[in-house]
């Protein structure tokens, strides 16, 4: 099976929250997805890790990733995982890497988005 057909289920949940300033963060919690732009201050963590200062937080995100490397080259994995779920009613909150993409779901969909994209032929290792 070709690696970008291959999931992996991280196992905690996660909290997507805004932030006023990136001080105080500690960058090298695991995971850690920080998104600055001339707007807004983002960042995806566990939600353990959930700053105490955040702006707006959503938490009950759990996540799963591509399993493997993806060369650059590659196109459409990401619309294709997500055309899968859109399909089921189930919405993402998607972050990429440079290896790879992390896609986030809420945690009461997460057994359904295993089932219809082991449906769709992905495999949960």
């Amino acid at each position: 099976m070709k690696s970008d057909r291959q999931l992996a289920v991280l196992p905690f949940d996660l909290t997507v929250c805004k932030l006023r300033s990136l001080q105080g963060i500690d960058l090298t919690m695991k995971p850690c997805f920080v998104g600055v732009t001339d707007d807004e201050i983002s960042l995806v963590c566990r939600t353990e890790d959930t700053p105490a200062d955040t702006l707006e937080r959503e938490d009950s995100w759990r996540c799963f990733r591509i399993c493997g490397v993806l060369d650059f080259s590659l196109t459409g994995i990401l619309s294709a995982i997500s055309a899968v779920l859109a399909e089921n009613q189930i919405g993402i909150f998607a972050v990429s890497t440079y290896n790879t993409d992390y896609i986030l779901v809420k945690s009461n969909n997460l057994d359904r988005a295993v089932e219809v994209l082991s449906q769709a032929g992905y495999c949960f290792i």
